[in-house]
């Protein structure tokens, strides 16, 4: 069986990473020690922390971190790098060392998340990747503590694929409105869909009517085709009106019918404020999908990492190195930190 080749991702990265290093390798610098510094300087949604996250995936990106023959050639054509240069791209590894926070670590505005000590050119190159898994994932981390905190402990189902990608979050699903709406009536739809997946029926109630229609038929199809089979249901969800309002009255009506195992699952543009809102109304709710406001982080969508050169070795000796600003939220924090 033919082994799946790993996309190969040295190539995405800003021009100025190879315009630099080709300029570290004539200027006689390319082997001179480094230190970067990874952090960022606000929390998102004027939160207290944030979450550190992506270092998995920097890591599988820097240990399979090459140059192809491919590369070679498209630099070549752009005839600004020595012929030198592209030598030591052809045998490229990356050297270094890279320091982190644990993945999931709460962090705080200039502390290092990543330190990275490596030869100049190495360093450099990997700076373009590094902000983006590092920056995008803590970003999406972060979201997600606030989400999972005003969920109180109800189960959170991450909905946004349709908006960004996801990470390897287990899956899960229940069924789409086009579904309801390809059978003659809302009934037949749900009988269908229990009937196919008796042991994990969760049923979508607000297509027509989530209180005259999506209730009644799911506790008439929950009695008629889960029930006989030796099942229980497993919920509801209600993707549009008043939420609080209508998971009052289902779980009422679920109750009374004798479901009161059966889970109310809201979901549509639900974020963190939107949840505490949910909860301060009393909405009888047992979890949330959470879609693009988190896998977009809507209300804060920039994370703002950034990589600054804090040091250099020269000679066994330790160089510290600072940006000055007139912004004084710009000035870099010098030197190698523990």
């Amino acid at each position: 069986m033919k082994t799946e080749e790993k996309l190969n991702m040295t190539m995405l990265c800003d021009f100025y990473e190879l315009t630099m290093g080709n300029g570290y390798f004539e200027a006689g610098c390319k082997e001179r020690i480094t230190y970067f510094d990874v952090f960022f300087r606000k929390v998102p949604d004027g939160g207290g922390f944030a979450i550190a996250a992506g270092l998995e995936q920097l890591i599988d990106y820097i240990e399979n971190l090459h140059f192809t023959e491919e590369d070679i050639a498209y630099l070549r054509g752009r005839n600004l790098f020595c012929e030198e240069f592209l030598d030591y791209l052809r045998n490229f590894r990356f050297t270094g060392d890279i320091y982190a926070i644990p993945e999931g670590t709460p962090v705080f505005p200039k502390e290092p998340l990543v330190v990275v000590r490596a030869p100049a050119i190495e360093a450099q190159l990997i700076e373009t990747f590094t902000l983006l898994t590092i920056n995008h994932q803590s970003l999406i981390a972060t979201k997600a503590n606030r989400i999972v905190r005003a969920a109180k402990g109800r189960t959170v189902l991450e909905f946004g694929s349709r908006r960004a990608q996801g990470y390897g979050v287990p899956a899960g699903g229940t069924m789409a409105h086009a579904w309801v709406q390809m059978f003659d009536n809302e009934y037949e739809a749900f009988k269908t869909y229990c009937q196919t997946y008796p042991t994990n029926a969760t049923l979508l109630v607000d297509t027509y009517n989530t209180l005259k229609s999506g209730i009644p038929n799911a506790i008439k199809v929950f009695n008629e085709v889960i029930l006989p089979l030796g099942h229980r249901p497993k919920g509801v969800r209600i993707d549009s009106g008043d939420i609080a309002y209508l998971s009052k009255k289902a779980r009422k009506m679920l109750d009374e019918a004798g479901f009161a195992d059966v889970k109310i699952v809201a979901s549509n543009s639900l974020d963190e404020y939107i949840i505490r809102d949910l909860q301060l109304q009393g909405a009888k709710l047992d979890s949330f999908g959470i879609g693009e406001r988190l896998i977009t982080s809507k209300s804060d969508p920039v994370f703002g990492g950034v990589y600054k050169l804090v040091a250099v070795e020269k000679d066994g000796e330790f160089i510290p190195k600072i940006k000055v600003s007139e912004s004084p939220e710009k000035i870099s924090n010098l030197h190698f930190k523990k």
